[in-house]
């Protein structure tokens, strides 16, 4: 995207005093190859730059020339400056656009505005990662983006339990929601979503496709979230929890959704354990989080999950003996 690349080193110019051609590069993340190339494309559009030669020189914009930024109220300005989120849309390719908007607003803003933002800036952080997990890394992202910038058919294969299934989507969009990736895509007329990370492949094809009329990516996400919030929880376990992890369960499955999870707790027998119903999500993230009360948990029912929950703790013990026994 040079168009972009170019208008923010236009506005990063016009924000700087002057700038070693390095110092350029580094800013907007090219090479010095890449910088020569665009401050030629600069000159050649009428922009009057000054070079300095030297080794204190640099690249100025001639005194007294400046591009205008219209169209933005002051606190607009200082919402975009403040406002950032470089590595989700990095991701999508928009990373120079992003770079482009913030050159040009502080370039743009008076002295006292960019202080402003830079406060907010320094008092409000957007991070749309999870807890405790390392965010996907999913490798047909660019492609999927791709897609639904310019309407395309797109072919996947997608990673199922079962295999890989084919699938010809007409993408829509795009969401990010602490860290994961998902597209929301039409299949026989209807939206689903996908998660990105699980897409093996990827290929856009030739063939365009028209939007359904009135769809609108926000409010759909919102009312199929809320759709699957009010699904049951398919897992239930019968289990017995000591004092501390009934505590600690309360943590992993957070204050909001304790309710829905914790269906039943009986009264502490003499050593302060309670029996207690249980509905948690699939089996595997059960099986994860029922792993993470350690002693603290007995599974009576489903027999196989009680099973694998026991199955866990004896490679734990195996592996944790073996290393004792190295350390001895």
């Amino acid at each position: 995207m040079r168009a972009e690349r170019l208008v923010a080193l236009l506005f990063t110019l016009q924000g700087r005093r002057a700038a070693t051609v390095p110092e350029l590069a580094e800013a907007l993340g090219v090479s010095e190859r890449t910088m020569h190339r665009d401050l030629a494309a600069l000159r050649e559009a009428g922009v009057p730059l000054w070079t300095e030669p030297g080794r204190h020189g640099g690249v100025r914009l001639v005194d007294g020339w400046k591009a205008r930024l219209g169209g933005l109220t002051s606190r607009e300005a200082v919402a975009i400056f403040a406002l950032g989120v470089p590595d989700a849309l990095a991701a999508l390719g928009l990373g120079t656009a992003v770079s482009a908007a913030h050159a040009k607003v502080s370039a743009s803003m008076p002295e006292g505005l960019r202080e402003q933002a830079e406060h907010v800036a320094g008092r409000f952080h957007l991070d749309a990662s999870g807890w405790f997990r390392g965010e996907d890394e999913p490798a047909e992202l660019a492609t999927v983006a791709q897609a639904v910038w310019e309407s395309r058919r797109l072919e996947i294969g997608y990673q199922r339990r079962d295999g890989v299934a084919r699938r010809l989507l007409e993408p829509l969009g795009l969401v990010l929601k602490a860290g994961v990736w998902y597209l929301v895509a039409g299949v026989d007329g209807s939206p689903r979503t996908y998660r990105v990370s699980r897409i093996v492949s990827a290929t856009a094809t030739d063939e365009r496709f028209e939007r359904p009329p009135g769809f609108n990516l926000a409010g759909w996400w919102r009312a199929s979230s809320a759709d699957f919030e009010r699904l049951p929880l398919p897992t239930r376990v019968t289990a017995r929890l000591s004092a501390a992890a009934v505590r600690h369960l309360r943590r992993i499955i957070g204050p909001e959704d304790i309710a829905d999870s914790l269906l039943r707790l009986g009264e502490p027998d003499a050593d302060g354990w309670a029996e207690a119903d249980l509905a948690l999500e699939r089996e595997d993230i059960a099986l994860a989080q029922l792993t993470s009360l350690g002693d603290g948990v007995e599974v009576l029912e489903p027999e196989h999950l009680r099973a694998a929950l026991a199955e866990v703790g004896e490679r734990m013990a195996s592996r944790n003996g073996r290393a004792r026994r190295r350390l001895d």
